[in-house]
């Protein structure tokens, strides 16, 4: 099957605030697992429905690292996050398919956020492997995808995946219409 990955456009319905009412409150979901002065991680961040609260929690001494390989949804998280005053927070690049270019960020990760993405990444295995290599040992990531792209089994070899670049299951989660996980880097 070939790779695809959601259009840019979308990006405007998926940075709606309808989706808090529906049950993805970022606050509620990323609340108990981001600090003040956090490193973060969010792959796939479309046009920052979850990076601008992730900014926020993160607060003046934290920053978010937003990767994207499509321009327009990086243009728009920017656009947005310098409307919220947050874009000093916010570390915004695009990307390729195939790397997320984060060897500058090797061992400095605190938290990555993998919401609804890492079934459209070219092969998962390495999203993973980069991942671990950027973050910190003790770190988290909390990893969700949404129930109607992906079924269990599939969740399921994400998550041998995650292991297998050192990424341990923590918990599973229950967040609305999605598989869910907390995993922390091991090693």
């Amino acid at each position: 099957m070939a790779h695809r990955i959601c259009p840019w456009w979308a990006g405007y319905l998926l940075a709606s605030p309808l989706r808090r009412w529906m049950g993805q409150d970022p606050v509620e979901i990323l609340g108990p697992y981001v600090h003040e002065g956090m490193t973060i991680l969010e792959p796939g961040p479309g046009m920052g429905f979850f990076t601008l609260p992730l900014a926020r929690l993160a607060g003046k001494s934290g920053r978010v690292i937003a990767v994207d390989l499509q321009p327009k949804m990086i243009e728009g998280l920017k656009r947005r996050a310098a409307k919220a005053h947050l874009l000093d927070r916010i570390d915004a690049r695009v990307t390729s398919a195939d790397t997320m270019a984060l060897d500058d960020l090797a061992g400095q990760v605190d938290f990555t956020l993998a919401f609804a993405m890492v079934h459209e990444f070219p092969d998962p295995a390495r999203f993973f492997v980069e991942a671990a290599r950027a973050s910190k040992v003790g770190a988290r990531l909390l990893l969700a995808e949404p129930r109607g792209h992906v079924n269990e089994e599939k969740f399921g070899t994400e998550l041998k995946d995650a292991a297998a670049a050192q990424f341990e299951l923590t918990q599973r989660l229950s967040i609305r219409r999605s598989q869910a996980a907390l995993l922390t880097r091991i090693s």
